[in-house]
């Protein structure tokens, strides 16, 4: 076996369980770093034996056996963990448990365990979704502060801070008990929702999509929706991944370059996901106290159930818009609504709204608001600013599909 081939099949299984292995490790030996310095010990391990050895059976049980020998090595050395050996007792025979096969059941997997310790109430919400981003989503600190439109930097020390947070506190890698759940759950609720947003549009690279990113985040709704079957926003929640993540087949054509939702195939959506979506949705809208994942996951079934652009139920998506800012007040809600404000009354209309939106702190940086203001100063001949508007989602955009969008666009306002 060659090293091209074998240093594929590492970074393919490093890429989908980097989450796991981080995990394990994680709720194994209470440290994050420690956990991602033998994560990468045990990739380089694997990129010097593995096309000597060939790829092992179960890959990512070499890569944990590796990663754990390498921790305990270090942990002998390094007197400050001392205390933390015998605690752990990692010469138990608990330690030399191997990964249990992949499928899914009824008890939530490490993952769970670290995004409730990444969702700790110690923490910052800032910080909260930073290691969720890091840890769980697997993006790098460059990627997590673009995310955040903050320096690399200072996303970096932010990180460090709450790495250390969780150690000095010894914060437990658990998922809590059932007294405990639904206080935490908003936070884990959000982590996932961030984690499936980045799956669904990637924030950077060449890729419009990131599904490893998108099928995770489902995958532990799903593990949510089975723990809490009563709580209303999990399922509400879990409806909007699936309504949405419906749509992902046509939403890139074979060169993988974007399509928007006025130009796909709706034929390629997949009608088992959205029928799924919208039993999960009678409940989740069952009752007083709506929440915002219910009310999103209602807007996208409207759209889902249109057979077009045309044919979409503009007015009710505008009044569950209405309601979404009730709940949660934020200028995005906001910026979409004006986006379907303007399907319903037309472009002034919604450009009068983005306008006011021009001065939100939450929204600088964002590509979408200039994006959506040179889309509707298109739709009324303003020629001249909509191509400044392209221009300035140019400068903000991250991804290349989304870019090349843009370009096209704007290259399109010179034609005849």
């Amino acid at each position: 076996m060659n090293e091209r081939r074998a240093a594929r099949s590492v970074e393919a299984v490093f890429r989908e369980d980097r989450g796991r292995l981080l995990a394990l490790l994680a709720a194994r030996f209470g440290d994050l770093d420690l956990a991602e310095e033998t994560a990468s010990e045990a990739v380089e391990a694997a990129l010097q034996r593995w096309p000597v050895d060939g790829v092992p059976d179960k890959p990512l049980a070499w890569l944990l056996t590796t990663a754990r020998r390498k921790a305990v090595d270090r942990i002998r050395r390094d007197r400050a963990f001392a205390q933390r050996l015998a605690l752990l007792q990692l010469e138990s025979d608990r330690a030399a448990a191997v990964v249990p096969e992949p499928g899914f059941d009824d008890v939530p997997d490490e993952r769970l365990q670290l995004f409730f310790t990444c969702c700790h109430p110690a923490l910052s919400p800032e910080a909260q979704t930073a290691l969720v981003l890091r840890f769980l989503a697997g993006l790098t600190t460059p990627e997590v502060a673009r995310a955040f439109l903050v320096p690399t930097a200072t996303m970096a020390q932010r990180i460090v801070r709450a790495k250390r947070k969780i150690r000095s506190a010894r914060i437990p890698f658990r998922v809590p008990g059932p007294e405990e759940l639904p206080g935490r759950l908003p936070s884990v609720l959000r982590a996932v929702y961030l984690v499936f947003t980045e799956g669904y549009a990637a924030s950077a690279g060449d890729g419009l999509l990131r599904p490893d990113l998108a099928e995770e985040a489902v995958r532990l709704a799903r593990i949510l929706h089975r723990l809490l079957p009563a709580e209303r926003e999990v399922a509400g929640l879990l409806a909007l991944l699936l309504l949405t993540d419906a749509r992902r087949a046509a939403r890139t054509d074979a060169a993988g370059r974007q399509v928007l939702l006025e130009d796909q195939d709706r034929s390629l959506w997949d009608a088992d996901l959205v029928a799924e979506g919208q039993r999960l949705l009678v409940p989740a809208l069952t009752g007083p106290g709506v929440g915002p994942y219910a009310v999103q996951a209602a807007i996208a079934a409207l759209h889902d159930e249109a057979a077009d652009m045309d044919s979409t139920d503009w007015p009710q998506i505008v009044a569950l818009y209405d309601v979404l800012l009730r709940i949660e007040g934020s200028p995005l809600v906001a910026l979409n609504r004006a986006v379907a404000v303007a399907m319903r009354d037309g472009p002034e209309e919604g450009l009068a709204l983005l306008d006011d939106l021009a001065g939100a702190e939450e929204l600088r940086g964002y590509h979408l608001l200039p994006a959506a203001r040179a889309d509707l100063l298109r739709r009324l001949g303003r020629t001249a600013e909509a191509a400044a508007a392209y221009r300035a989602a140019l400068a903000l955009v991250g991804n290349q599909p989304e870019r090349a969008t843009l370009t096209r666009r704007l290259a399109e306002l010179g034609r005849p």
